[in-house]
């Protein structure tokens, strides 16, 4: 640490404009450093600085992808427009005919991996990481997996919901996927 320290240090000030950031990055940095180190992962040994270099970078860039998936930025126009569908009968009967299409879409999934992964994920809320490893996975073989379940997912609720939904069922429905991927992203 003593060594490359301050080579890190600048690194992660440079990614992150100077933020407190930088100091948990720091840490970070050597931690996830030296549990590689531990595993082997490092075969020249003269490749240190790089190896450390890589590591800071990779860290302050994963860093700023999860605070960007984080924000939402609702379009308070669209938002406005959208009937509240607690109170109406309307509204209630379009939420029961939309939950009957969302159990038989996830019936339909050619897939029983699928299905359990959606419905633990976003019905049952459970840990990603936990679900992960059950299936014995990490956690970006995880992300791959669920984001092509969603996409096979909605490729059926899609081709079900233009044959019997209405266009403000239509409605409903991008703004429910647009609130599983909002999920998804926090």
């Amino acid at each position: 640490m003593e060594l490359y320290g301050r080579a890190v240090a600048l690194i992660l000030d440079r990614h992150t404009n100077g933020r407190p950031e930088a100091e948990d990055l720091f840490q970070d940095t050597f931690r996830v450093a030296l549990e590689k180190l531990r595993r082997g992962e490092l075969r020249e040994p003269e490749k240190l600085p790089g190896f450390l270099a890589g590591i800071a970078r990779s860290l302050a860039i994963e860093h700023y992808r999860k605070t960007t998936r984080r924000k939402t930025d609702p379009d308070s126009e669209v938002l406005l427009s959208v009937p509240a569908s607690g109170a109406s009968q309307l509204g209630q009967l379009l939420d029961r005919e939309n939950a009957g299409l969302v159990r038989q879409v996830i019936r339909e999934l050619g897939t029983a991996r699928d299905r359990e992964i959606l419905l633990r994920f976003y019905i049952a809320e459970e840990d990603k990481d936990r679900i992960a490893a059950d299936y014995g996975m990490t956690s970006l073989q995880f992300n791959r997996v669920l984001h092509r379940a969603r996409q096979r997912y909605r490729e059926i609720y899609l081709e079900r919901a233009g044959t019997m939904a209405s266009g403000i069922a239509r409605l409903f429905i991008t703004l429910w996927l647009w609130e599983m991927i909002r999920r998804a992203a926090g």
